[in-house]
C-alpha cells in the first residue's frame, strides 16, 4: 500500500489524536470525520481500541503498514519490554531525528529533507529515511544545504528538543546521545495495546 499524502488532521480526526503531538490539527474540529462524527457513542470493542491505537502511532510516524508490523515483529526479538523497544525504534528513524532537531515543522517535512539528499550522518549524506540512527551518531546538514529556506523557518520557531538529543546551533547538528526512556515519550500512547493487537491477527 503506497503512503498516505493526504491532510494530517483527516488522520488525527479518524483517531482521535494529534498526530502532530502539537494539537494543531485537531484544534478546528476534535471528532470524528463524516456526517456522524459527533454522534458516535456506542461502545468500541476490544479489538477497535487496539486498532485505533496501533494506527495512532503509525499515522504519527508515517509508515505504512508493512513497514509497521516489521518493526513490530523486530522489537518482539529484543531483550526488553516489547512495546518500549518498538517505540524506541521508531524514535531512532532518521527521519523522525531529524524533526526532533527541528530541521521540519512536521516529520513528512523532515523525511523530504532526508529523501532530498540534505542530511549526513557522521558526514556522510543519507537519503533513506527510515535509516537507523545509533547512539552518538551524528546528524547534520550537507554544506551545501546549512542555509536551507525550509530549515531556517523551521528552526525559526520555538523548539523543545528531547534531552537524547545534543544539539549544536553554531554547527547545526546534533549527537544522538542515547535511546530514549519510556518516561520521555508521549504518554498518550499505550504501546501494550499495539502488541496485543499483533498477537490476535
Amino acid at each position: 500500500m503506497a503512503r498516505y499524502t493526504g491532510p494530517n488532521n483527516k488522520q488525527a480526526r479518524r483517531v482521535s489524536f494529534s498526530i502532530l503531538e502539537n494539537g494543531k490539527d485537531l484544534s478546528r474540529r476534535p471528532y470524528g470525520p463524516g456526517q456522524h462524527g459527533q454522534d458516535r457513542k456506542r461502545k468500541p470493542s476490544n479489538y477497535s481500541v487496539q486498532l485505533t491505537e496501533k494506527q495512532k502511532v503509525r499515522f504519527m510516524y508515517g509508515l505504512s503498514e508493512k513497514q509497521f508490523k516489521r518493526l513490530v515483529t523486530e522489537s518482539g526479538k529484543m531483550k526488553g519490554v516489547h512495546g518500549e523497544n518498538l517505540l524506541i525504534l521508531l524514535e531512532s528513524r532518521l527521519d523522525n531525528l531529524v524533526y526532533r532537531m527541528g530541521f521540519g515543522n512536521t516529520r513528512r517535512a523532515a523525511r523530504q529533507l532526508v529523501n532530498h539528499g540534505h542530511i549526513t550522518v557522521n558526514g556522510k549524506k543519507v537519503d533513506i529515511p527510515s535509516y537507523r540512527v545509533k547512539p552518538n551518531d551524528v546528524i547534520g546538514l550537507k554544506e551545501s544545504s546549512m542555509n536551507h529556506q525550509g530549515v531556517e523557518i523551521a528552526l525559526a520557531n520555538n523548539i523543545k528538543r528531547p534531552a537524547y538529543i545534543n544539539y549544536d546551533e553554531n554547527k547545526k547538528q546534533a549527537t544522538y546521545v542515547r535511546y530514549p526512556d519510556r518516561s520521555e515519550l508521549n504518554a498518550d500512547i499505550n504501546e501494550a495495546l499495539i502488541v496485543e493487537y499483533y498477537s490476535r491477527v
